[in-house]
């Protein structure tokens, strides 16, 4: 971000059994790997005759107030898509205030029906995602979207009106943006997985989600106990 300056924390070999350590400098804005990147295999996974993305570095930055205007910004692009999308949720860290996220956009899509979204793949095509189609996660289409220098920009998760995977999704953001406590905690996970796995986007996402799986039942019940009264939302 032009004008910015960021802290970084490296991350170097130990050289008696090779665990990545932390060495923080002052001012913590960005994680990122410092260490070479492994090879990838050359190979990529198709499901369906679709082509997956690898996986890549991961990159950590400190919440950026610019994050809600993008979101809104490419969800006002999907609009391309005409009657059969409801509505865009801007979901993912990027949506919490105050956390270390990647620096991509997720949206969550609702359309009223994913065939009649297969048939309109290519307008999502011509505003310049890639389609994954399900990319393991039935009743999802995911598609991608990069920059000009190839780095991912936006992730868009269209589920179909109805779809549980919705209030799931959307329970976990508004949870963590009513509990920061928690919100801090899985800030710290993050961390604590990137240590882990600084240039596998795949693993890292493995890695943390037990306690993603953990604090989603909590925002489910936290959800269902609540009353219109209270101000819950899933919008």
């Amino acid at each position: 971000m032009a004008g910015s300056h960021f802290g970084i924390i490296h991350f170097e070999q130990s050289p008696a059994q090779g665990p990545v350590v932390a060495h923080a400098l002052p001012a913590r804005r960005i994680i990122n790997a410092n260490l070479p990147p492994p090879k990838q295999p050359e190979t990529v996974i198709a499901v369906k005759n679709l082509r997956m993305p690898p996986p890549i570095a991961v990159e950590l930055a400190e919440y950026d107030s610019t994050w809600p205007p993008l979101a809104a910004l490419h969800s006002g692009h999907l609009a391309a898509l005409g009657d059969l999308l409801e509505v865009v949720h801007h979901i993912g860290s990027t949506a919490i205030k105050g956390i270390l996220a990647k620096p991509i956009i997720d949206l969550l899509p609702v359309v009223t029906n994913l065939e009649l979204l297969e048939q309109r793949r290519t307008v999502l095509e011509r505003l310049g995602y890639q389609w994954h189609g399900e990319y393991g996660l039935p009743g999802r289409r995911y598609c991608l979207l990069e920059d000009a220098a190839g780095r991912r920009i936006v992730q868009a998760h269209f589920f179909e009106a109805g779809s549980f995977e919705i209030t799931r999704h959307l329970a976990f953001r508004d949870y963590l943006r009513d509990h920061p406590i928690v919100a801090m905690e899985y800030e710290d996970e993050k961390c604590r997985a990137f240590a882990l796995f600084p240039h596998d986007s795949h693993a890292y996402t493995a890695e943390k989600a037990a306690f993603i799986k953990r604090i989603e039942a909590q925002a489910l019940h936290w959800v269902s106990s609540k009353t219109p009264q209270d101000g819950a939302s899933l919008r």
